[in-house]
Order: structure tokens, then sequence, then C-alpha cells
């Protein structure tokens, strides 16, 4: 049986639901909370994405932007609170900042804003992996916020979680995928993942070391996502993790 709902699948960005926000996420590593972003709020980020795709090309280099395999149709942006003043302050609000700190344990600071494209028809896999293989850190009090663009479904590529596995880093070896340029080095069997379907606006949020993976988005329908990845100050990179993500970024041209 996959899950597709959890009981906290009515859970929304408030003051008393920090708590029960937070339950879930020391628990299974992963939790979905309603309307992170208001109607306002996505008619926003959703101009501020257009106005800023429209001006990304291949010259921008894969520190800005990837592509996906036909070298055109943008998979990945990066960095966009430096390109936008609504993605730099919607990061710092303090309803969100006051419900990170709790994840994070400590004062939160951004590492980036971003975007997963998985444009329609061609938006690629992503193998499966736990953040943590990137950023390097420890402890590993570092997430991703991930707030669904456009709708999340069955169909069209949503992320399947693996409950309960932001415990432990795994090894992890170049993947050769340009924007996921790690992979378990092994694979891990769950017969119960939990499936990140969304309305506009939801949000999953994500522990780095939770296990997580998309198939490919083969429909009619984009399933853009804006991500705001956040740590605690108090964390610091891992040497020898990061030598190992080196190697993997240049096998993966990322």
């Amino acid at each position: 049986m996959t899950i597709t709902a959890t009981e906290y699948d009515n859970i929304f960005l408030a003051d008393e639901n920090i708590d029960a926000i937070a339950d879930v996420y020391e628990r299974d590593g992963i939790v979905r909370v309603k309307d992170m972003l208001s109607a306002e709020d996505l008619r926003t980020a959703r101009n501020e994405l257009a106005r800023i795709f429209a001006t990304l090309t291949p010259a921008h280099g894969k520190a800005k932007v990837t592509f996906e395999p036909d070298g055109k149709t943008i998979r990945n942006t990066w960095h966009l609170e430096k390109d936008s003043q609504f993605f730099n302050e919607l990061w710092q609000r303090p309803a969100i900042q006051k419900l990170i700190s709790k994840l994070v344990h400590g004062e939160p600071e951004l590492s980036a804003v971003e975007t997963f494209n998985k444009p329609a028809r061609v938006g690629s896999a992503v193998p499966a992996h736990q953040d943590n293989a990137y950023f390097c850190q420890n402890p590993p009090d570092m997430l991703t916020v991930w707030i669904a663009i456009d709708p999340a479904t069955l169909e069209n590529g949503p992320i399947y979680y693996i409950p309960g596995s932001h415990r432990k880093l795994l090894p992890h070896k170049p993947s050769g995928v340009t924007g996921n340029s790690m992979g378990l080095a092994e694979p891990v069997e769950c017969e119960n993942p939990f499936i990140g379907t969304l309305e506009p606006g939801d949000a999953l949020i994500h522990h780095c070391q939770t296990i997580h993976y998309s198939a490919p988005n083969t429909t009619d329908k984009p399933r853009c996502a804006l991500l705001i990845v956040y740590r605690g100050k108090h964390t610091k990179i891992v040497p020898e993790l990061a030598e190992v993500y080196a190697v993997g970024k240049k096998a993966s041209n990322s």
C-alpha cells in the first residue's frame, strides 16, 4: 500500500501548528504543509519566474541554470534570491522563519532559492538520493521547503520519499545526471513510500537526509516547484563528504 495522504494533510502554517509540523518532520523526515503560498503569492511567483526564465541561456553557466537533455528546456535554476526582491523577501518571512528555526534546531540561514522545473513531456527523472550528499553538513540540520507552483500529480513526476530515512547518511556515487550529480550507491527498498502530491501553493518540507526520487514527466502538464533551502547557522561542511561530492559533480558534468 502506498501513502498518498496522511492524518496531517490539512495542516497549515500557523503558530498553533508548528509543534504538529515539527512532530511529523522529526518522525518521518518529510511533512506536507497546506497553502504555504497564498493565491496572490502564487501569481507573483509565477510572474517572477516567467521573467527570470525568459532571460536564461546556456551562456549563464551551470551555476545559474541547467537544461534538460534537449539543451533548451530549463531543468533547474539557482539562487533566485539574487534576481528577485520577492524571492529574497519570501525566505525571510517571520512565520516561515519561526517554523524553520524549530526544524533546524537553531537560527536559520538561507542556502538558496531554486526551482526544479520538471517541464511537460521532457522533465527528467531524479535518482534516489539524500541532499546531504550535496550539502555535506554536520550536524545535518538542513532542509528544503519544496513549494508547488503547478499541481504535482501522480502522473507528472511527483517526488517519492522514504519516511524515516533521514536518520543516517548512506554512501553515494556519481549519478551522471546534470543537476542531480549524486545518487545512492546501493538501492534502498521501501514498500510504503510517501508520494508528494500537491496543489499549487502547498509545500513539502524535507530533511536533508530523507531519501527521495522522482520519475520523468511524460505528460502535457508541467510540474514546476520553487525550492527554498535552509540550514542552521551552526552546521559545518564535512571536508571528506565535500571531496566525494566534488568528484561526483565533475563526473556528472554538473
